[in-house]
């Protein structure tokens, strides 16, 4: 194997650059040229194949800094469609042009669906990334409970899930934890610990909105910071409930602070998020606002005379109050957890290809007896009997549905991935940088700025 490409498809996370920085340093090792393709696969599609030589004379660029969230090649929401020949023609044609013998595809199951097709025609393998840690399975036989019965009224089917185990053991765990997570989680802690001040202060109810769409990881993460409720997709909302221990506690301290997933359900399944059916360009529904939602449900069911005491002689304005997140949970610099995991997975996704792997994602696995360790799972086998991979929930152990917290199990499964995840230098970055004086003078320059220069076209 003499040259590989590889390329970032999806959202970005804070961890893409440091696994791009893992496998060319392996590629260096092994004296592989890698082609950094522009824009994920839409670079791939583009006629004039854009794309940066990562390791001129087996060397990495300097602009590849692990430290640096984002992407330097760039990413898109663009698919190769399996069954458009017309475009794996094309995309076998710039294959050849650009010599390729392999391809690492980063990304998440969008990009495991495009690169199936790639597959049939290159080796392909994934390094996996997501700050929503849906990526793997919590057991390896946990894509076979999903069952499809036809709808008798109407034409199509509805979807449901008979699971097969109600314990779980850390080791069984397929991808322990995806690369942007622990970042993710970071971020989240520091939002909602600073929230509470506010809350606390103004004797409020305060609604933090996460990411996660399905899956409720990067919410039970937010436990770090001590939120007083838990609120995750896989369990339905009982308003009643929710209110009942809302009542209680503001009774107790006068403010609460409650984090909710972006796609968690009322009662009737209803996602409270998706009051809209709008689509992002992946065909993701667009969660229009959980927390919002959350915030009037809980405005009806409280009344006003929860609040007599505290909000007296204050205006009229609600006490609770609503925050996403957003966005920011997916940026910045990666913390020293990710760096370390991305850039070992990078590593990895080389060495599957030049041992003659395809069509294989590779993972990240722990054990109370070897620790993290790195392995790998044939993409298929994610699949369920209709080819379709579904989203990694939290699985029930993992989480209080009682207290609406994480149980003690859910604990443990956190623990190895948070007890030593930043970094002295992660700190040092803040002392150091955040108040630099030159970032007074000096405008920001982007990375895109200085990768245009060694973009090359075909």
């Amino acid at each position: 194997m003499k040259r590989i490409g590889i390329l970032t498809a999806g959202g970005d996370t804070p961890a893409l650059n440091a696994t791009i920085y893992g496998a060319v340093q392996k590629a260096n090792a092994l004296k592989i040229e890698v082609a950094g393709l522009i824009r994920g696969y839409a670079g791939l599609l583009d006629p004039r194949l854009p794309h940066v030589m990562l390791n001129p004379l087996f060397s990495s660029i300097p602009e590849l800094d692990p430290c640096k969230g984002g992407t330097l090649i760039g990413s898109s929401r663009t698919y190769v469609d399996s069954s458009d020949t017309a475009t794996l023609e094309l995309v076998k044609q710039h294959v050849r042009k650009l010599r390729l013998d392999g391809l690492i595809c980063i990304g998440g199951d969008g990009t495991i669906n495009g690169m199936q097709a790639i597959a049939e025609m290159l080796p392909c393998v994934l390094a996996p990334k997501t700050i929503d840690n849906d990526l793997g399975l919590n057991y390896i036989d946990e894509p076979n409970e999903w069952v499809r019965t036809p709808q008798a009224a109407a034409p199509g089917y509805i979807e449901t899930r008979r699971r097969s185990r109600d314990s779980l053991r850390l080791e069984d765990i397929i991808n322990y934890a995806t690369p942007g997570f622990a970042t993710a989680v970071f971020v989240v802690a520091q939002m909602v610990e600073r929230l509470r001040t506010t809350a606390e202060s103004h004797h409020r109810i305060a609604v933090v909105e996460v990411m996660g769409r399905q899956s409720g990881y990067i919410a039970l993460g937010a436990a770090y910071a001590q939120p007083d409720i838990i609120l995750i997709p896989e369990v339905p909302v009982n308003i009643d409930q929710l209110t009942q221990h809302v009542a209680r506690l503001y009774d107790q301290q006068q403010n609460v602070v409650i984090v909710v997933g972006e796609g968690v359900r009322s009662d009737d399944g209803r996602e409270l998020g998706a009051a809209m059916a709008t689509y992002d360009p992946a065909g993701n529904i667009r969660y229009s606002g959980a927390a919002d939602a959350l915030v009037q449900l809980l405005e009806q069911s409280l009344g006003d005379e929860v609040f007599a005491e505290t909000r007296a002689f204050e205006p009229g304005s609600s006490p609770l109050f609503s925050r996403k997140v957003g966005h920011t949970q997916r940026g910045g610099r990666p913390i020293l957890f990710d760096r370390f995991c991305a850039s070992q997975l990078g590593g990895k996704a080389v060495e599957l290809l030049v041992d003659g792997h395809s069509n294989e994602i590779a993972t990240l696995q722990y054990s109370e007896k070897n620790g993290f360790t790195f392995s790998s799972i044939g993409a298929n086998k994610l699949r369920d009997r209709w080819g379709e991979i579904h989203p990694r929930e939290v699985h029930p152990s993992l989480y209080d549905a009682d207290r609406l917290q994480l149980s003690a199990f859910g604990m443990e499964y956190l623990k190895p991935i948070f007890t030593r995840s930043v970094g002295a230098d992660d700190v040092e970055y803040i002392r150091r940088e955040v108040f630099d004086a030159g970032c007074l003078s000096n405008r920001y320059q982007s990375i895109n700025t200085d990768i245009r220069k060694r973009i090359r076209y075909l």
